[in-house]
């Protein structure tokens, strides 16, 4: 069984050793490619602490700025590892998505402690900065990496979806699902789509998803790479019972 990673390389990793240690062989596709902000700098004087989007936002921030000191929020587990792993030591993960970062904000931090400082990429997923100046927080929007969309499936992946060489297919993020969906209408394979599984890690994920004609399509209970796995996990069990 063949599954379909398309989060940008780095990001991949880590799933991708997960599935293959699940028995399924991987094919890693990149719809986004990450590219460094030309002359982004990082201004971070009467900054109380880092917010974390994705893991992208981090690194970005981690190659422009040296200090480790600032405690980081992280939207999810994997960006908080990768946080971690970067030399922070005071991280907390939301363990979900923007808004679930600006609860753990809300109960963690004090508005009159400082400004936050927003990792970001050039588009994000929902309003931090907005959910979070509601509440009297000053945000400061650092744009330190855009995401660059692939323009047309690889060789590769075009023959493995005609020749039905792939089972399933993982999605993290709306913007990679609505980039696959429309350069596979554009490559006209709507028609191979009918024999895959899909699984999306949000509500927003799948809907983005839902214009093709999958086999299956299922959500996350939580948008964690964890429980998308566990989804993916059950319906791999329900197939050895079967």
């Amino acid at each position: 069984m063949r599954a379909l990673v398309t989060r940008p390389r780095e990001d991949s990793e880590g799933v991708a050793r997960a599935l293959e240690a699940r028995g399924l062989d991987v094919m890693v596709e990149p719809l986004l490619d990450i590219e460094p902000v030309p002359g982004a700098r990082v201004e971070a004087d009467g900054a109380q602490g880092i917010l974390v989007t994705s893991a992208n936002g981090i690194r970005a921030l981690a190659r422009l700025h040296s200090d480790r000191s600032l405690p980081v929020w992280a939207v999810g587990d994997s960006s908080a590892a990768v946080s971690r792993a970067l030399g922070y030591d005071r991280v907390e993960s939301a363990g979900g998505d923007v808004d679930t970062l600006a609860g753990l904000v809300a109960r963690r931090v004090d508005p009159a402690g400082g400004v936050l400082l927003h990792a970001a990429g050039s588009v994000t997923a929902g309003d931090l900065a907005g959910l979070l100046e509601a509440q009297g927080y000053r945000v400061r929007r650092q744009v330190l990496y855009r995401a660059v969309t692939a323009t047309r499936l690889s060789a590769e992946l075009h023959r493995a979806l005609k020749g039905g060489a792939v089972d399933l297919a993982l999605f993290f993020s709306p913007r990679t699902a609505a980039t696959f969906v429309r350069l596979v209408a554009a490559a006209g394979l709507e028609s191979s789509i009918a024999r895959l599984a899909a699984y999306g890690l949000s509500a927003n994920v799948s809907a983005q998803l839902a214009p093709l004609p999958w086999a299956r399509l299922r959500q996350a209970a939580e948008p964690t790479q964890a429980a998308l796995l566990a989804a993916l996990d059950l319906d791999l069990t329900r197939e050895s019972l079967s």
